[in-house]
Order: structure tokens, then sequence, then C-alpha cells
């Protein structure tokens, strides 16, 4: 049986599926079935969260997309852009065992370093960091909420 790990999000209806002894969550912004992992339970309630409480379009999301980091591949979780093709937003999820510690907030910095989105966010989904970046004076400043999508383009 499925028990998942109760998360400090919104409850959010999943379609979830048991195949050869695996869990399988369908992901309605790709269309697709995946393994439903720890980190993929986070990613998939962040992706409704960011859709039905902060309004932000699932047609500008790029979910687990590729990037090249220092010539090596990376993928990152969430990549949110606006109507003109900017990046802004990156999202980091792990897995509700894994503490965000200085090395997730490295790791998402360093996605970004590519990206130049205007947002970070780190999630757990247990705890949540959202951080305003900018790039013009290399700083950055974390706030207690994101901001609904309109009121960041």
């Amino acid at each position: 049986m499925f028990n998942p790990t109760p998360l400090n999000l919104p409850f959010y209806p999943f379609k979830i599926t048991q195949r050869d002894g695996l869990h399988y969550i369908f992901d309605e912004a790709r269309k697709k079935h995946l393994v439903l992992t720890p980190e993929e339970w986070v990613r998939q309630h962040f992706i409704k969260y960011l859709i039905k409480e902060k309004q932000f379009p699932v047609t500008l999301m790029q979910i687990e997309g590729g990037l090249n980091l220092n010539q090596t591949k990376k993928r990152s979780d969430i990549l949110v852009y606006t109507n003109n093709g900017e990046k802004l937003v990156v999202v980091e999820c792990k897995a509700p065992s894994v503490a965000i510690t200085q090395a997730t907030f490295d790791q998402a910095a360093r996605y970004n370093s590519v990206y130049k989105a205007k947002w970070i966010v780190i999630t757990n989904g247990l705890n949540h960091y959202y951080a305003q970046i900018d790039h013009e004076n290399k700083g950055f400043a974390f706030v207690e909420e994101l901001p609904v999508y309109s009121l960041l383009v």
C-alpha cells in the first residue's frame, strides 16, 4: 500500500496506479505516468501548488528540463517562463527526508547561473524557501511567500 509523506502543501488529488510492484503518479503537465519516488511526490505537489494557488500557467513550465553546467548535463526540476520567453522561476525539489542545506542552495544557484531567473524556490515539501534574485547587484532577498504569477511578470 502506498503511504506518502504528508507535505506542507494543500491536498491535491492525484491519479496513482501500481504496476509490477511500483507506484506511478500521472503527471498532468507532461501527460505521462512517472515512477512515484519521494522527490516526484514533492515535485507533483509543487507543480499543482504553482498552478492552483499561484496561478502559474502550466504551458509556461518546463519540468525536468536539461541544462549544461560546466560541460556537464544537469536537470532542473521546474523552470517557469514569462509569456515572452524569459526565465522567471527555477524550482529545486528534494524528497521530504532530505534536509535543505547550504549545498541545496548552492545547487540551485549554480543552475541559476545558467538560467538567470528572477526567482529561486527550494522545497522538500515540508519547508519552502523563496528568494528574489538581483542579478545586477549580485544579491538576493528571501521572502515569506511566493507572489502569484501575475505579480512576478
